[in-house]
């Protein structure tokens, strides 16, 4: 039997990507509806469908992760209107609309990929070093040869493999922040549908 689970939800619900993971899960589960923010800092949810799966959204929704935080859920179950054709998100003026959630997803495979370059490349980048040490060497003696004109090329160039060094272990304390997030809100979401018998 279709019915409608009209639920607020309070928390840290707004501007951390909480109504894409709620589009993402009714639209695995197939049902539909709606997701806005409101005013006064909840988020308002509208799905309908079959009410096994509406239960299994019920319990999807309360996210406890580093970014998201429910504190609590109001629901309530009436008899369904018919009134969606499918799950999406409303946006009030001036708000971000899918393109956020879109740029989100592809930053996500994008760390993925960076991920995986780095762990292809494994001691690539210990040779490329390697060599790069024995072409500054013979920078330096082509410099000695030169009269020590090249000396100041070298200390600039010093300065920019420090800099980028820096930037590199910058870049990978981000991406090892990022994917042990992503990878916690995965075991949520298989939790989840283990909990109730999806996988």
């Amino acid at each position: 039997m279709t019915m409608r689970l009209t639920a607020f939800v309070s928390g840290r619900v707004q501007e951390v990507g909480y109504r894409a993971r709620v589009i993402d899960m009714a639209i695995a589960l197939g049902l539909k509806g709606m997701v806005v923010n409101l005013k006064d800092g909840r988020v308002k949810i509208v799905a309908e469908g079959e009410g096994e799966k509406l239960k299994w959204f019920e319990s999807a929704m309360d996210i406890k992760n580093a970014l998201i935080h429910v504190s609590s859920i109001e629901k309530n179950y009436s008899s369904a209107s018919g009134e969606f054709d499918q799950f999406g998100k409303l946006v009030a003026k001036g708000e971000t609309d899918t393109r956020l959630d879109t740029a989100a997803v592809y930053l996500k495979k994008l760390l993925f990929a960076v991920n995986n370059m780095n762990d292809n490349l494994g001691g690539k980048m210990g040779q490329m070093l390697g060599k790069q040490d024995e072409l500054l060497d013979e920078v330096r003696n082509m410099n000695d040869r030169l009269g020590g004109k090249m000396d100041q090329m070298l200390d600039k160039q010093d300065d920019l493999i420090i800099e980028v060094k820096d930037v590199n272990r910058k870049m990978d304390r981000v991406l090892e922040t990022d994917i042990v997030e992503l990878k916690s809100d995965m075991a949520e979401v298989k939790s989840a549908l283990r909990a109730k018998g999806i996988i």
